[in-house]
C-alpha cells in the first residue's frame, strides 16, 4: 500500500484501526500512541484511530493494568481505552487495518468480504524496515512487565514509522 497517492480532505479523514486478539494489550498501546502522534503533528482531524480484537472474552473492559501502566511510564493515557471485538462490517468506513500479528491477519483476510478490504489489513512490523522481518508483535498478556515494555517499545517505532510513511501523504491536502 502506498500513501502517496492519499488526497483526504478534512471531511473525510483516513481511518486507521489496530486489531489484535483481545483488544486489551496491543493494539490499545499502538491506537494511543498514534493517536498521540497525529494530534502533536496538528492531523487530528484529518487522521481517526481506533482498535478492536479479533476475540470477545474483553469487550467492554479497561485495557490490561500493565498497558495502562506501561503507556503511563512514557508519557501516554491508555486510562479511557474499552475493549471491542472487531466487526467485518468495518471493513467499509476503514482505510487501513493495522494487525499486530499474522494470526489477526489470517482472521481479518478471512472475514473481509473483498479482495479490495482484504488489501486494507497490514502487519503493524511491516511499516518499520528493520523490524519488518519480525512479522509478528508478540502478545504480552501471559507475561511480565518486561515484556508489555518491550512490546511497547517495538509498537512505538514501528508507529513512527507508519507516521512517517503516512503524514506527507495526508499533509497534501493539508493547506
Amino acid at each position: 500500500m502506498t500513501f502517496a497517492a492519499l488526497s483526504p480532505d478534512e471531511s473525510t479523514p483516513f481511518r486507521i484501526i489496530f486489531v489484535c486478539t483481545g483488544n486489551i494489550c496491543r493494539s490499545p498501546m499502538a491506537e494511543v500512541m498514534l493517536r498521540d502522534l497525529v494530534t502533536r503533528a496538528g492531523l487530528a482531524r484529518l487522521i481517526t484511530t481506533s482498535s478492536a480484537g479479533t476475540g470477545d472474552w474483553h469487550v467492554g473492559e479497561q485495557a490490561d493494568s500493565r498497558t495502562i501502566t506501561a503507556l503511563a511510564k512514557r508519557g501516554y493515557d491508555g486510562s479511557h481505552h474499552r475493549a471491542r471485538q472487531f466487526d467485518p462490517a468495518w471493513f467499509a468506513e476503514l482505510d487501513l487495518v493495522v494487525v499486530l500479528d499474522r494470526s489477526q491477519e489470517r482472521i481479518l483476510r478471512n472475514w473481509a468480504a473483498s479482495e479490495h478490504d482484504r488489501t486494507k489489513v497490514r502487519l503493524l512490523l511491516s511499516f518499520d524496515a528493520e523490524q519488518a522481518p519480525l512479522n509478528d508483535v508478540p502478545d504480552p498478556y501471559y507475561s511480565d512487565d518486561a515484556l508489555f515494555d518491550s512490546v511497547l517499545g517495538m509498537i512505538e517505532r514501528a508507529n513512527h514509522a507508519l507516521f512517517k510513511q503516512l503524514a506527507p501523504a495526508i499533509r497534501q491536502g493539508v493547506r
